[in-house]
């Protein structure tokens, strides 16, 4: 009888080298900012510098008090006086001060608002896009049913029985602004889901939770970060038709809606009181508007590539 001896380590099959899928490194935002600007956006990121060192130096300037009042200059011309460079309100308050302490409460509840609708609509999507099934549709559900609450009965319902006041403008909008940033995070999670470096880890037994915040939120975060500097002027003139109605910021807190408001009783005597806030919102929307076409077109481009790789 012949002995079967056990083969030799030399004798055996070379192991296959097993690679792990690595991750693709997400776009950066420096990316979709700085190269190769075209001369339109570069005029939208100056028009924003200008705006925001207005607002950030002219409260700190001596004498700039945008709540002392003087009867006796009221409804002082732009232009016409030393001391009062945008001219005087109703009251005798120096608007320049009013339109930049204006300017950081109206911009500060944007950009406040904003963040907090990305957040969420950022956590919804990637709960939605990853989990898929039940979970998706109950979310995605509410969403519907967000979308269809016109958000300005919801507020005016709201204030008539709480009262007006800013928090509560903000807390409505947060509640109901998040959904496009949901679809947007939803639909890169779920392109993400079935690629080789989120499947890889989880047969490896890696937890969602895990999964998620390592490989799929990068890539998301910078698509709702896209979204979110894109969103900021329709969010200002929403909180400033908001502040406008009386349903925001409240005097004598100044906000560029409210200085509409407020302008308008007088623009026979005074248009500039109107005017100038106006003027204001428009230049913000608009050198937004003007840099944010940098970042929809990328963000465009980026999704195209991505679905070109899951496609292949």
């Amino acid at each position: 009888m012949t002995k079967h001896s056990a083969p030799s380590a030399a004798t055996l099959p070379a192991a296959s080298a097993v690679t792990t899928p690595v991750a693709p490194a997400p776009d950066t935002a420096a990316r979709f900012v700085w190269p190769r600007l075209r001369p339109t956006e570069w005029a939208g990121v100056g028009i924003l510098a200008v705006v925001a060192a207005f607002i950030l130096i002219v409260p700190i300037l001596p004498g700039s008090d945008p709540y002392a009042q003087d009867l006796s200059a009221s409804f002082i011309r732009p232009f016409t006086d030393g001391s009062h460079l945008l001219g005087t309100d109703m009251l005798g308050r120096d608007l320049a001060s009013r339109l930049a302490v204006g300017g950081q409460v109206s911009l500060g509840i944007v950009l406040f608002v904003v963040a907090i609708n990305a957040f969420v609509g950022m956590v919804m999507g990637m709960i939605a896009g990853y989990a898929g099934g039940r979970l998706d549709n109950l979310l995605m559900g509410w969403a519907d049913v967000q979308l269809a609450m016109p958000i300005i009965l919801v507020l005016i319902a709201l204030s008539a029985a709480l009262g007006p006041n800013v928090w509560l403008m903000i807390l409505t909008l947060a509640a109901t602004y998040w959904v496009g940033y949901a679809r947007v995070a939803r639909s890169t999670a779920m392109s993400l889901k079935g690629r080789d470096f989120v499947i890889a880890p989880r047969i490896q037994g890696a937890t969602p939770q895990w999964i998620v915040s390592t490989h799929i939120a990068p890539h998301v975060g910078v698509q709702v970060l896209i979204l979110a500097s894109a969103d900021i002027g329709g969010v200002l003139l929403l909180t400033s038709s908001f502040d406008y109605l009386g349903l925001g910021v409240q005097a004598p807190t100044p906000s560029w809606g409210l200085l509409i408001s407020e302008g308008q009783k007088y623009v026979r005597e005074a248009p500039h009181l109107a005017l100038i806030p106006g003027v204001a919102i428009f230049l913000v929307v608009i050198g937004v508007n003007l840099l944010s076409q940098r970042f929809t077109a990328e963000r465009e481009l980026s999704t195209l590539r991505r679905r070109k790789k899951v496609r292949s």
